[in-house]
């Protein structure tokens, strides 16, 4: 009886451990300071005792580890000590791969510190097995995992017969904590396997729970410590020679062409709790080129950004109007791809005159000052002003200058308070762009944009239930031609015909314009989740100045819901399933789109990957398709997708996807297939092969819209369109501080143009009714102007005509980059860039003769060394 009474404790053990609080005391260091080695064998480490008791998360929850971690804490004046022994049974199946920092591959180790003790933000250091670093700032209670945060703290890792062990120094000045004698701070660890694919925690929070930071252990026993300021000054020199194609008799295009360039970045510690990251001059040389595409849409492609200064810790200055997962999820009061952009403007030129136009617009300088109070007050302020640019051109030696960007100032603040340990967050943010313009030909920038918005979170039931409101609202001002552009512009298109609610208004020196969204939803508590959601864009609303809006007029309501089953059953190793209904109206009343969809992913036993998925998408109402025309129905459809990978432990992995959309009407059929294949030789070096092809066939392509009779005809055509291309990528990790990465992109998109035709009834019930197809004696070519005549009326004379709209876009996108981080903060960047571009419109499938003008196409080489050298005051 006694044994079954001890197997029976035994076998609740993990169950208790996880049902209570952990806590851990650490002490002072009164002697040397642990040397960061990886060994753990300094007397100084026998000051404390071991910690431990982790409990299983992945892929058991609640059950012990397969494999024991203990740790220990220390401290002084300046650092926090952390150590960790991970114990292994296989020492030699320890997966000790190499990446960049932030790769987080193969075993690793993690501390979580909420410093602050708000239960809301931590700072995260984790470290795999072949000492790469990697780290992130947390906020939101755990929903947002910021890894562009890079500090300076020091690890180092051992492998030895009994695991593998791990060191870490990390400075108080990374760290944000109050003015006080004795400290708590939260405190969380993690532990993966990654041969197994098992997460252990100190602290064990369930798969089930809303929340990550509140539901931390606690660490005490810090005494005595005072918080420190960071000041890092950050110089740096760039060189950087360009050869290109020369163009004879353009005096701006030589061939080649150099420069020599030098700034400085810094980071100063305002108050313990406010950073001031400043750079003047900026230079992102080193930064990978966006991806390739032809865009036939008539909206804006948004980007990612990825220019070092402008991501680190931007998360406070995100303000999505709506969440992910849906069309809107870009919309935001703040996207930085604003600042640096290429200008507005292109001049125009004479005959035999040649233009030199900067790409970017240059960064003077900017700021960001951004931190937590000890109150919970998050603030955030971003300062940036660039430069008037102008263009150059000569003609016959005579020389003039022409504005293409003014000088403008933007300005952004953010400011939000946890109340109730996080359970309700209220904030606000404001931006603003001010424009100095001086040339009157720059009609379609406003003088001044303001934008600001009002965010409202309430959490309750221990996280599980949520409710949410989100407000913004905008005003933009200049002369009246701007005014005009605004209202004409893709994002609203105010002349639609069938849009009776709105009109051009010539008059107008501004424009206003309001939007927001209001969710509720379960996010915790079990194994079903769901959020409602209602957003809208009023047609005013305008924040493309330093935000991004992707479509205004709109309001949209979403229903989501999903299955989550995190513990393996059957041959399943977790299973995800969703549903989703949607629907939209404009202003006027209209429905304008209704669809739903339900889909699955899951991991198998085997450690492959799956996810397949249906989408209806009902009758909808274009109103973009046109451009400013009536709006265009588009008849219900059906879109399917699948995929699968396999396991990525394996030195060779690959997975591929595929995807069908298309209307019931055969109107439009799009098909895509990629694949991805990586190949791992050995833990220093990856190779990700990634082949695509996309096949759009689509009947009512726009093309152009003329005149005819004082009334517009809005010109569409069947297009044929094939895209195909590779992402290719090599990684080479000497050391955690020493890298060589490869990326390179051909793309070819080839579009043929066929049945062109005009709209009739945009909006008409049977399909065919919506337009005329032009026949063979109301249409021609003529090779010699390579343009498309229309005699609408038959009367023997041409009524408009409009050019050839096939095309072959060919492209190639390559960057080479060494980077040696030679000490913590100093960085030493060697960088090769390519591009070859092509373009013609022949419109031709044929993919050697493709490939080959891609080839032949002369490169833009860049060469670059950039030298930066960290200065810590």
């Amino acid at each position: 009886m006694k044994k079954c009474n001890f197997l029976l404790l035994f076998l609740l053990i993990p169950i208790l451990i996880s049902a209570q609080q952990q806590t851990y005391s650490t002490n002072r260091i009164s002697d040397e300071a642990p040397v960061i080695d990886g060994i753990m064998d300094d007397k100084s480490w026998n000051l404390v005792e071991w910690g431990g008791d982790f409990i299983q998360q992945e892929p058991y929850e609640g059950k012990s580890p397969s494999q024991p971690t203990y740790f220990k804490i220390l401290y002084d004046d300046n650092f926090l000590y952390v150590g960790i022994m991970a114990y292994d049974s296989v020492p030699s199946e320890i997966a000790k791969r190499m990446s960049r920092r932030d790769g987080f591959e193969g075993d690793f180790v993690e501390i979580n510190i909420d410093s602050h003790f708000d239960k809301m933000t931590a700072y995260s250091f984790t470290v795999n097995a072949a000492g790469v670093k990697g780290d992130e700032l947390i906020t939101e209670d755990g929903d947002n995992w910021d890894h562009t945060w890079d500090p300076i703290w020091y690890t180092k890792t051992s492998v030895n017969d009994t695991g593998w062990v791990a060191e870490m120094k990390i400075p108080f000045t990374q760290l944000r904590f109050g003015k006080k004698d004795m400290h708590t701070w939260g405190m969380q660890f993690t532990r993966r396997i990654f041969r197994v694919e098992e997460r252990s925690l100190w602290q064990f929070v369930s798969q089930e729970d809303n929340g990550w930071v509140s539901k931390f252990g606690e660490l005490q026993g810090i005494n005595g410590i005072k918080p420190k300021r960071q000041v890092d000054l950050v110089p740096y020199a760039v060189a950087k020679q360009e050869y290109y194609k020369k163009e004879e008799d353009n005096p701006y295009s030589t061939g080649k062409k150099g420069s020599l360039n030098a700034g400085i970045d810094g980071k100063i510690g305002v108050t313990n709790n406010l950073t001031l990251d400043f750079t003047i001059n900026p230079d992102f040389g080193q930064v990978e080129a966006d991806p390739s595409e032809v865009n036939l849409s008539a909206y804006e492609t948004f980007f990612q950004e990825k220019r070092p200064f402008f991501i680190e810790s931007n998360n406070i200055y995100d303000f999505q109007i709506t969440g992910g997962g849906n069309p809107y999820s870009s919309d935001n009061l703040f996207y930085s791809r604003r600042i640096g952009r290429s200008p507005h403007h292109y001049p125009t030129l004479n005959d035999n005159e040649y233009a030199d136009i900067p790409e970017n617009s240059t960064i003077l300088g900017a700021f960001k000052l951004s931190g937590k109070t000890k109150s919970g007050w998050s603030v955030g302020i971003l300062e940036s002003v660039t430069q008037r640019e102008m263009a150059e051109m000569s003609m016959e030696g005579q020389i003039r200058e022409e504005e293409v960007e003014p000088l403008t100032n933007y300005f952004v603040a953010r400011l939000e308070k946890d109340i109730n340990k996080g359970n309700t967050v209220i904030g606000g943010m404001f931006t603003s762009t001010n424009r100095k313009i001086e040339n009157a030909a720059i009609d379609n920038l406003p003088d001044n944009a303001y934008s600001g918005g009002f965010n409202f979170k309430h959490f309750w039931k221990d996280k599980a239930y949520m409710f949410a409101v989100r407000t913004v609202f905008s005003s933009v001002n200049g002369d009246s031609s701007t005014m005009i552009n605004l209202q004409r512009s893709p994002v609203r298109y105010f002349q639609r015909p069938d849009a009776n609610y709105l009109k051009v208004d010539s008059t107008r020196k501004s424009l206003q314009g309001y939007g927001g969204t209001v969710e509720f939803g379960k996010t915790g508590d079990g194994h079903w989740r769901y959020v409602a959601w209602v957003t809208w864009r009023s047609p005013g609303l305008e924040l493309n100045d330093v935000g991004y809006l992707r479509s205004a007029d709109e309001v949209q309501q979403v229903i989501w819901a999903s299955y989550r089953i995190w513990e393996p059953f059957s041959i399943f190793r977790r299973f995800n399933v969703n549903f989703n209904q949607w629907s939209g109206w404009d202003f006027g009343g209209r429905n304008t789109f209704f669809g739903m969809n339900t889909n699955f992913n899951t991991q198998f036993t085997n450690h492959w990957y799956a996810n397949a998925g249906i989408n209806y998408d009902g009758s909808s109402l274009s109103k973009s398709d046109l451009r400013g025309g009536p709006s265009l129905r588009f008849d219900d459809g059906i879109g399917i997708w699948a995929g699968f990978f396999t396991d990525n432990r394996k030195k060779v992995s690959f997975g591929i996807h595929a995807s069908r959309t298309g209307r019931f009407n055969n109107s439009s059929l799009y098909k895509r297939i990629s694949f991805d294949v990586i190949y791992r030789p050995s833990d220093r070096l990856k190779i990700v092969v990634g082949p695509f092809y996309s096949k759009n066939d689509y009947n009512l392509q726009y093309i152009e819209t003329v005149i005819f009779d004082d009334n517009d005809r809005y010109i569409t055509g069947f297009i044929n369109q094939e895209t195909y291309g590779l992402v290719g990528r090599i990684d080479l990790n000497i050391t955690p501080d020493f890298t060589i990465q490869y990326y390179g992109q051909p793309f070819i998109s080839d579009g043929i143009y066929s049945e062109f035709n005009r709209i009739t009834d945009s909006k008409a019930d049977v399909y065919e009714d919506r337009f005329h197809v032009y026949t063979s004696d109301e249409i021609s070519y003529t090779s010699d102007d390579e343009m498309y005549e229309v005699d609408e009326n038959r009367d023997g004379q041409t009524d408009y005509s409009f050019n050839n709209p096939n095309y072959n876009f060919l492209q190639f996108r390559s960057n080479l980059v060494l980077r040696w981080e030679y000490v913590p903060g100093s960085t030493l960047y060697l960088v090769w860039s390519q591009g070859r571009t092509n373009f013609d419109n022949t419109g031709q499938f044929n993919f050697n003769r493709n490939w080959e003008n891609l080839v032949s196409t002369h490169p833009h080489n860049v060469f670059l060394v950039k030298l930066s050298y960290r200065l810590g005051l």
